[in-house]
């Protein structure tokens, strides 16, 4: 599941890294950045209310090879270069995607200690920031020596062949697969029932929206904003690269912080107010500012916006009903794509009307404060 989702992460980081080339290439403005991801958050959100069923019958792994090889046919589909097949890029690589996490809470949710879950999940999560640096180190010296589009190729490529490498183990983890499990259009409703109507995932799911804003934010304009800022795409990609690896110690300290020694609601209010004071700290960054304290607030954004989910799908996967665990993930996780979705818009619109980064960055971690101060006042009402 580590490695899954490291090839997941890589495929969706590389437009954002790539981002420059790509509109320079096709001769597009920098705020249809947001709008590309906007509409992958949209497939995104559809494809994890439904994929409950999927998962159940024909299994987690199934799922992992299918979102794969789905995230492949997006990415290569990305490099005839035209805004209809990035259209289609966005819907298939991103709608496909989107099933690898509640594939990969759904199987380690049946086979982790319930007082290691946290930790467990924060491991599994730390593929995340594995394959965003593997995007900022490889996708800028790739496209420098061929192009974005063999880039794109190289990484499709490479989720293929990982596809093939799972097959020998799908007997072993699919073995809870219910085969006369059938879908139904209702699916999208009742899970969404499912998770507004309990408390702690309602409020998981309020979570999620505000911290995927951030995530999603950072992720999709941080290169773009380096090299506004004098950054060649290699060096701006070097930072970037830098900066998400501090995510993987950060996911499994937090991890480890919930899995007994603090609740893991207060982690992530903690983490919430970090995430909100850091982008309003990137949102004053100017073109003098020295490298090394735009890296100091990238590594603390990083620490935070990009570690938080193995706490938070440790918690949702404790909160499910039992063989429930993908569905209501994929529940979940659809309110984070709603944060995935409206944050780049409104990133995009403000960046058209100001022509600044800096009022984007602002007003997108509001949400993340707001969930702190709840999630405070929820510990301790």
């Amino acid at each position: 599941m580590f490695f899954q989702q490291t090839f997941i992460a890589l495929g969706r980081a590389l437009p954002a890294v790539l981002a420059p080339a790509m509109i320079a290439d096709m001769h597009l403005d920098s705020a249809w950045i947001g709008v590309y991801f906007s509409i992958a958050a949209v497939a995104s959100l559809a494809t994890q209310l439904g994929c409950g069923s999927f998962i159940i019958r024909y299994g987690a792994l199934r799922m992992s090879q299918v979102a794969l090889v789905m995230l492949a046919l997006g990415m290569a589909l990305s490099t005839l270069g035209t805004p209809l097949m990035l259209v289609l890029s966005a819907l298939i690589g991103g709608g496909g995607a989107a099933v690898s996490t509640p594939s990969s809470s759904h199987l380690l949710g049946r086979v982790s200690p319930p007082r290691y879950m946290p930790l467990v999940f924060s491991l599994k999560q730390t593929a995340v920031p594995a394959g965003l640096l593997l995007a900022g180190l490889l996708g800028p010296q790739l496209t420098e020596a061929f192009n974005w589009h063999y880039t794109m190729l190289f990484a499709a490529l490479a989720c293929i062949v990982f596809t093939l490498m799972l097959q020998p183990l799908r007997k072993l983890f699919d073995d809870d697969r219910i085969a006369t499990r059938s879908f139904h259009v209702s699916d999208f409703a009742n899970t969404l029932k499912s998770v507004v109507g309990t408390k702690a995932l309602r409020n998981l799911s309020f979570t999620s929206f505000a911290f995927n804003a951030a995530q999603t934010i950072f992720t999709v304009y941080f290169v773009v904003y380096l090299t506004t800022l004098g950054y060649t795409l290699v060096a701006a990609g070097f930072v970037f690269s830098i900066a998400v690896a501090i995510a993987v110690p950060g996911r499994i300290v937090w991890g480890l912080l919930g899995s007994g020694y603090i609740q893991p609601r207060l982690v992530m209010a903690a983490l919430a107010f970090g995430m909100a004071a850091s982008m309003g700290l990137l949102s004053l960054c100017g073109p003098g500012w020295p490298t090394v304290v735009i890296g100091t607030i990238a590594a603390i954004i990083s620490a935070t916006a990009l570690s938080w989910h193995g706490v938070f799908l440790s918690e949702a996967a404790n909160a499910a009903p039992e063989g429930m665990r993908g569905a209501v993930t994929g529940g979940v996780l659809a309110f984070g794509q709603m944060g995935a979705l409206v944050a780049p818009i409104i990133f995009s619109i403000l960046l058209g009307l100001s022509n600044s980064y800096s009022l984007g960055f602002i007003v997108c971690s509001i949400p993340a404060l707001l969930v702190g101060i709840a999630l405070v006042r929820q510990r301790t009402a």
